[in-house]
């Protein structure tokens, strides 16, 4: 059974920077596209951003697009979502996904739709 396991969460003042990162196995990052969703209370879930598996496309969200950057590290099997400029808006708990499909696959999944992995999630609270 394939894990997905995020980290770097947490409490950030607005305007302020975040990181997540989200490990997967050497198989899992080597040959799926990966991605980030949120999901805020009381709210359908949201797509943030996604990459493919070899890191040279990428896809955003809308409001994401220009404060948030998705990237591998492949010295360290990780996917990074480096959040700067966050709003109270982005407050939300955050899923890593991997799919074997596409990173645009994974930017149309619509809201009750899965992919293969995902992760448990980790919060983000941005205060005002």
């Amino acid at each position: 059974q394939e894990q997905l396991v995020e980290s770097g969460g947490g409490l950030v003042q607005a305007g302020g920077s975040l990181r997540l990162s989200c490990a997967a196995s050497e198989r899992v990052f080597r040959h799926y596209a990966m991605g980030w969703f949120r999901q805020a209370p009381g709210k359908e879930r949201e797509f943030v951003a996604a990459i493919d598996w070899s890191g040279t496309s990428t896809y955003y969200g809308n409001s994401m697009e220009g404060r948030f950057t998705i990237s591998r590290d492949s010295g360290h099997g990780l996917v990074h979502l480096q959040m700067t400029s966050v709003e109270p808006e982005d407050t939300a708990v955050y899923y890593c996904a991997a799919d074997p499909t596409s990173a645009r696959a994974l930017s149309t999944l619509k809201p009750r739709q899965q992919s293969e992995y995902w992760g448990p999630g980790l919060q983000v609270t941005v205060s005002s």
